[in-house]
C-alpha cells in the first residue's frame, strides 16, 4: 500500500523512520485530529525508547521568537545538542503553534513563512500546529507529537508558541528546556509573573537587545530572580538580537548548559517523570469529560435537572448520583 494513501500508524512509523517526506506530516496530522487516529500513533510511538531533547520558545507576541527559533535551528544543526560534531549535521524538529481561525480552524503560517531558510534542508522538519479544538487540546497534541519525532529519530525538536496565555505557557513548560523571550521595556514585573513566566523559565532572553532598555529590562529580571525561591538552577539572561544572529551562540550554549546540569543532577529523568504524571491526568480528564458529554444526552440526566430545578436535590447529590455508577470508592 502506498504510504499516501495508507492511515496505518506502524507503516507509516516505519516509512518515516526511512526517510519518507510524507509519512511523518501524515502522523502529526492524526495526532492534531484527535480520537481513535491519534491513540493509535500514541500506542506506537510510546514504545519507541528515544526521547528527542525539547526546547520550548515562548513569550509576547512580537518578540522576535521565530527569528530567533530560526536562528536556534542553525545551532542545533552545526553543534548538536550533546556538543558532539554529528556528520553532515543535526537533525532538528520545529513545532511552531500558530494562532487558529475560530471558524476554518486554519493556522496562519507566519513562522514557516519566517523558517524558509532551512526550508529545502532535509535534516530540518517543520511544523505548524493549530490550536484548533481537537480532543484534549495542545496540552495533549504537542507532547504526543514530540514523541512522535522522537520515535521516528529526529533528536531536538524546537516548541515555539504563539504567545503567553495559560495554553501557551502550558505548552512551553511541557518541554525539557523552557526560554522565555522579552524585549526592551517589556513592562510591569508583576504582570509577567502573574503571567507564570517566572516560574517556567530556565531560560531568559532579551532579545532586540540593541534597543533602547536593555540595561533596565536585565535589572527587573534579576531582581524578581533575587526575589523568587530558586532550586540548584539559576535562569541566565542572555541578551540576543536574532536579526543579526548576535548571541545566539551563547544562547545554544546556555541551553546546553541547562541540558547537562539535569543529566547531571538526574532532574532529567525526575522531569519527564512528572510531566508524564501530569500528561497521564489530562488524558484521564479528558476521558471523564467524554463520558460525561455521553451522559447528557440520557433520561437519567434530564431528571437530575428536573430535580435540580424543583429543589429536591443538590448539585453535589446529583453529581454523586450520577457517576456513584462509574466511580464508586467501593
Amino acid at each position: 500500500m502506498a504510504v499516501s494513501r495508507t492511515s496505518d500508524p506502524a507503516t507509516l512509523f516505519d516509512a518515516a523512520r526511512a526517510g519518507d517526506r510524507v509519512a511523518l506530516p501524515r502522523l502529526l496530522s492524526l495526532i492534531e485530529r484527535g480520537g481513535a487516529g491519534a491513540r493509535a500513533v500514541a500506542e506506537v510511538a510510546y514504545r519507541s525508547p528515544s526521547q528527542a531533547y525539547s526546547v520550548g520558545i515562548t513569550g509576547a507576541p512580537g518578540a522576535g521568537k521565530s527569528t530567533l527559533t530560526d536562528q536556534l535551528i542553525t545551532q542545533a544543526r552545526d553543534r548538536g545538542i550533546e556538543g558532539e560534531a554529528v556528520d553532515g549535521g543535526e537533525h532538528v524538529a520545529v513545532l511552531a503553534i500558530d494562532p487558529s481561525s475560530p471558524f476554518s480552524g486554519g493556522a496562519i503560517l507566519g513562522d514557516r513563512v519566517r523558517m524558509q531558510n532551512h526550508a529545502l534542508d532535509d535534516r530540518v522538519f517543520i511544523r505548524s500546529m493549530a490550536t484548533r479544538g481537537h480532543l484534549g487540546g495542545l496540552a495533549l497534541a504537542v507532547p504526543n507529537a514530540v514523541r512522535v519525532l522522537s520515535a521516528v529519530g529526529l533528536p531536538v525538536v524546537l516548541v515555539e508558541t504563539v504567545g503567553v496565555g495559560q495554553q501557551e505557557v502550558a505548552v512551553a513548560a511541557a518541554t525539557d528546556t523552557t526560554i522565555v523571550v522579552l524585549n526592551p521595556g517589556w513592562g510591569d514585573a508583576i504582570q509577567a509573573n502573574k503571567a507564570g513566566l517566572m516560574e517556567i523559565a530556565d531560560l531568559f532572553v532579551i532579545n532586540k537587545a540593541d534597543r533602547p532598555g536593555a540595561r533596565e529590562t536585565r535589572r527587573d529580571l534579576e531582581l524578581m530572580l533575587e526575589l523568587t525561591e530558586l532550586g540548584d538552577w539559576r535562569p541566565p539572561i542572555i541578551d540576543t538580537v536574532a536579526q543579526t544572529g548576535e548571541g545566539v551562540d551563547e544562547l545554544w550554549s546556555a541551553i546546553r548548559d541547562h541540558r547537562n546540569h539535569l543529566v547531571a543532577t538526574g532532574s532529567l529523568e525526575t522531569s519527564r517523570r512528572e510531566r508524564l504524571a501530569r500528561e497521564f491526568h489530562q488524558i484521564l480528564v479528558a476521558r471523564v469529560e467524554e463520558h460525561l458529554d455521553r451522559q447528557e444526552a440520557t433520561e437519567e440526566f434530564a431528571g437530575l435537572v428536573t430535580d435540580l430545578a424543583a429543589g429536591t436535590l443538590d448539585p453535589y447529590a446529583a453529581a454523586d448520583r450520577l457517576l456513584g455508577g462509574v466511580f464508586a470508592d467501593g
